[in-house]
């Protein structure tokens, strides 16, 4: 799929140009767009609102062929809702029909003309990366691995963004920060979606260093000697029930100035859970495959920023492992000794997410973070309190936190990769409290996701953190099975603000 921008003189008619198909707006109560009146000169458009071929209801669509006046080929007309009242949700909806038609039609190209400009409190640059962000995600396919591929989509496969003169620069901008978005965000998806026999520590490892290669990062990846050299056998215990063997990568892009203090984003790499001893259930353990999606989402989001060049100053670590049951794996009642020097009872060896990303978020210390970010699937208990909609944000109470995880949400709410701010109370902590270690590993089922973070915030006094439990939001189970590439959009967002904040 191409994308373009097309520059467009306002004072010529857009009934000129030559397209397969342009895609306008109409609004409810017979009212035509600026850019549907300019294709109007028969009236055509305006006899089908009429006539109630179209009724401009949000979602609502109907296609013109050869109309008088018009050079295009197809008119594909999109309703908006009420006029002056286009929104956010409506643009998105739009774009949801422009691919949906486009897959139908037998043109090469269109023109996207719709009111991306007018959206209320958004911008051009907002509707163009929300609308590629769409045509993209409705594209993606993940038969890799099916000796016969699913049917290639056909259909329209390059898109024209209209802008005048003064929008062009700004809205080539937006159109390759939004590519790059949505090629991040299919890596994180590739990822994902791919089964633990594939992709293995050592595969993330790979997969690591092929991003440094070809956007010219820098990028380290220890072993296990050296992970025991660090000390780091709250990690390590998660991995010695493997065959595999655990990698913990740093990836480093260093597109700010050399003094400023890098945002660090963590994942969780644990590339397949069956809960170790304490093993899972066999319903649904195969999309356990998708425990490594916090990983996904660091590699997805530095393919995202190193493509848009970005300049801050960015670390992703990931800590990668399986989680498996055998003679030497962790049992339950064992204590082990984090890199911190800090010892857990593993009361459970399936609340492995929170043993593996403390000795990271320990590891991160030497980097004088500005600020850290650690994603995980963590907790089934997150997906109980906020369904699959909203990722979990988790963070201190004070004023450079509240500042975080406010931009953290902002840019959720920026993208539609949205979160929500859960406590972390002193409180909580009396449930992880242990006889024989300085913590246990669990807290009880009740307020599990907040209990998982208290846990990981013991490891995050030095910095400025931020946790993201995305349990509910990495992936879709069902007929929809699929990785979501989420929080991509999220992360990416909060980084390009860091980054206009930085200049």
């Amino acid at each position: 799929m191409d994308f373009s921008i097309k520059t467009h003189d306002a004072k010529t008619s857009i009934a000129t140009l030559k397209s397969g198909c342009i895609v306008v707006g109409v609004f409810e109560n017979k009212k035509l767009t600026p850019e549907a009146e300019a294709l109007d000169k028969s009236g055509e458009i305006t006899a089908a609102l009429k006539s109630g071929d179209i009724s401009g209801k949000p979602g609502s669509t109907l296609l013109l062929r050869k109309i008088a006046g018009a050079i295009a080929e197809r008119i594909l007309l999109i309703g908006l809702g009420p006029e002056g009242d286009v929104s956010d949700k409506i643009i998105s909806l739009a774009a949801l029909c422009v691919a949906r038609v486009a897959t139908t039609l037998g043109a090469n190209d269109a023109v996207i003309a719709l009111p991306l400009a007018s959206i209320k409190e958004r911008n051009q640059a907002w509707g163009i990366r929300a609308t590629v962000q769409v045509l993209r995600d409705g594209e993606y396919r993940c038969d890799g691995l099916k000796s016969k591929k699913d049917a290639a989509p056909t259909g329209v496969k390059k898109f024209a963004f209209l802008a005048t003169a003064l929008q062009t620069a700004d809205a080539k901008e937006a159109l390759a920060q939004a590519i790059a978005l949505a090629n991040g965000t299919d890596l994180t998806k590739d990822l994902g979606n791919l089964p633990g026999n594939f992709c293995t520590p050592t595969y993330l490892a790979t997969a690591a260093k092929k991003l440094a290669k070809e956007f010219k990062l820098d990028v380290e990846v220890l072993d296990r000697k050296q992970l025991e050299a660090l000390k780091m056998g709250s990690f390590l215990s998660v991995a010695r029930g493997s065959d595999q063997p655990p990698k913990f990568i740093v990836l480093k892009h260093m597109g700010g100035k050399a003094k400023d203090a890098p945002v660090v984003l963590v994942g969780k790499g644990v590339t397949f859970d069956s809960g170790g001893i304490s093993i899972k259930p066999g319903l649904s353990m195969d999309e356990m495959k998708y425990d490594m999606c916090g990983a996904a989402t660091v590699l997805g989001t530095l393919r995202a920023i190193a493509e848009m060049k970005l300049k801050l100053n960015v670390i992703g670590v990931i800590a990668a492992t399986e989680n498996m049951p055998s003679g030497s794996a962790t049992k339950p009642g064992d204590v082990v000794t984090s890199m911190s020097g800090q010892t857990i009872e593993v009361l459970n060896t399936d609340a492995e997410g929170r043993l593996v990303l403390c000795d990271a978020l320990t590891y991160v210390e030497r980097f004088k973070p500005s600020a850290v970010v650690d994603i995980a699937t963590l907790t089934g208990a997150c997906i109980t309190a906020l369904g699959h909609h909203n990722s979990g944000l988790f963070t201190r109470h004070d004023e450079a936190h509240d500042t975080l995880a406010n931009e953290l949400l902002s840019a959720g709410k920026a993208t539609g990769d949205t979160a929500w701010r859960m406590p972390i109370e002193e409180s909580y902590n009396e449930q992880l409290k242990s006889n024989f270690a300085d913590m246990a590993n669990i807290g009880g089922s009740a307020g599990g996701s907040i209990t998982a973070a208290c846990f990981l915030e013991r490891y995050t006094k030095k910095y400025t953190w931020a946790h993201l439990d995305i349990a509910g939001t990495a992936w879709k189970s069902g007929a929809a099975k699929g990785a979501t590439g989420r929080p991509v959009p999220l992360l990416t967002s909060f980084l390009i603000h860091r980054a206009a904040l930085a200049k």
